[in-house]
């Protein structure tokens, strides 16, 4: 059985992790989310997240991204080839409901594995 959980070794935690994805990213987009990924030397992916206060004012609805993004990630890191990324909020992203937003998270993650692998 995989093992489905979110250590600190799957995050990126500090700012030149993000640095390095941000240098020369691969993006996929939908409306109201952008991720940005880049191949990492790990035997693993790993995740970042960047949900600004200018996007969402409330820091129960920041918190409801993050959480949503944290647990589609958990349950889908055994398929991501070894990437590094960074998923970012962009206006709009309120109007997806948790189930919407998980599922466009999931395609945006294999566009990008998709991507890498050319």
């Amino acid at each position: 059985m995989a093992n489905n959980t979110f250590p600190r070794s799957v995050r990126l935690l500090k700012s030149e992790e993000y640095d390095e994805v941000f240098k020369n990213p691969v993006r996929a987009s939908e409306r109201g989310v952008l991720v940005l990924a880049c191949k990492n030397k790990l035997e693993y992916p790993r995740l970042g997240l960047i949900v600004p206060k200018k996007v969402l004012k409330r820091a129960v609805w920041r918190n409801r991204i993050k959480r949503i993004s944290r647990d589609t990630f958990r349950l889908n890191q055994h398929s991501l080839p070894n990437i590094d990324l960074v998923v970012m909020a962009r206006p709009k992203i309120d109007e997806f409901s948790n189930s919407e937003l998980s599922s466009v998270l999931k395609k945006l993650w294999i566009q990008i594995s998709h991507r890498l692998e050319k």
